[in-house]
């Protein structure tokens, strides 16, 4: 009968082959069972498996204990050679180390987090990692295909669809804010539900906050007085810091730019549905080093923080990552 060799059994597990390595050595099961950890009813199970798909008894009981057969002692050599390589493929992982490192990484992320997101991002990495480079690019339709093909490394924002084989981790919860200019002539502490429908609006164009608010209007039955409306952040503290006009927007970005830019922030009198910032990746590279220093920096700036101290300080929290689990798709 023609025995197959390791080479053409599919089914040798590393744990048998350390079972066959350490009943070759031991000679003994009791013995094997307490090198692995194991009891021994599972060893012999594994004992059987092994002698299956070897189609031999490879040890014999004796009163010396369990001895080899001479198929046994043909292979011996050639499975210690395969446990090694397993050894040195486990070893071959390389810990990320920030201080020495040198690569880019690629983060999508909305207009507004360039605001509010990046300027932290980017204090904190020149501080400890000064060899590596951000990349950021705008956050989308394409976002999840970029993650699964590593053309972006992370995610920030908030995607309402994302497909299977996704991460997701929350940072922090978003309510609504206005933004009025400092001196208006009619709006002073607070903004009424009344002032609301009478002032006249900027409307932003862009990121989540665009659809959420587009639709607590239609629900509502809303219709603004909208004096202008613009792609992004880029014009609105201007616009706002010298108009009458008042803009509606995530309570992250509206302080942000209430605290540079000398604008009043007001609680929102409209019922907006609130969200979650996350950050997202793909699960190829969920246990690689460089994406894991990555999104645990993320994790140290902004997770669950109160947002409003966020524009001060580039400098990362120690604390734990919450809240990890996959999307559902």
């Amino acid at each position: 009968m023609k025995h197959r060799d390791l080479s053409e059994t599919n089914l040798l597990e590393p744990r048998l082959l350390r079972l066959f390595d350490a009943l070759f050595t031991t000679g003994s099961v009791t013995k094997a069972a307490e090198k692995l950890g194991q009891s021994q009813p599972t060893i012999s199970i594994w004992l059987g498996r092994l002698r299956q798909e070897l189609d031999d008894p490879l040890f014999i009981r004796s009163a010396e204990g369990m001895l080899p057969t001479p198929r046994a002692e043909a292979l011996i050599g050639p499975a210690r050679q395969a446990l090694e390589m397993l050894r040195r493929l486990a070893e071959l992982r390389t810990d990320f180390d920030p201080a020495s490192a040198k690569r880019r990484f690629t983060i999508c992320m909305t207009d507004g987090s360039h605001v509010t997101l990046l300027p932290s991002i980017l204090a904190h990495v020149r501080r400890v990692a000064p060899g590596v480079r951000i990349e950021a690019t705008q956050i989308g339709a394409d976002t999840p295909r970029m993650l699964q093909s590593g053309e972006a490394d992370l995610a920030l924002g908030y995607i309402s669809d994302l497909d299977a084989g996704h991460f997701q981790q929350a940072l922090f919860p978003q309510d609504w804010v206005c933004l009025a200019n400092a001196k208006h002539a009619r709006i002073r502490d607070r903004i009424t539900a009344r002032d609301f429908r009478r002032e006249a609006h900027v409307l932003i164009r862009s990121g989540t906050g665009h659809q959420l608010l587009a639709d607590a209007l239609k629900q509502q039955q809303i219709v603004l007085d909208v004096a202008l409306e613009l792609p992004g952040f880029l014009g609105l503290p201007a616009i706002v810091g010298t108009t009458d006009l008042i803009a509606t927007l995530p309570r992250h970005i509206g302080e942000t730019l209430a605290h540079y830019y000398g604008l009043r922030v007001l609680d929102c009198p409209l019922a907006i549905a609130g969200f979650t910032v996350k950050q997202y990746w793909h699960a190829r590279f969920h246990h690689d080093p460089a994406s894991q220093w990555l999104r645990g920096v993320c994790a140290e700036l902004f997770q669950q923080q109160d947002v409003r101290g966020l524009h001060r300080s580039g400098r990362a929290r120690k604390r734990r990552p919450r809240n990890l689990q996959p999307s559902r798709a």
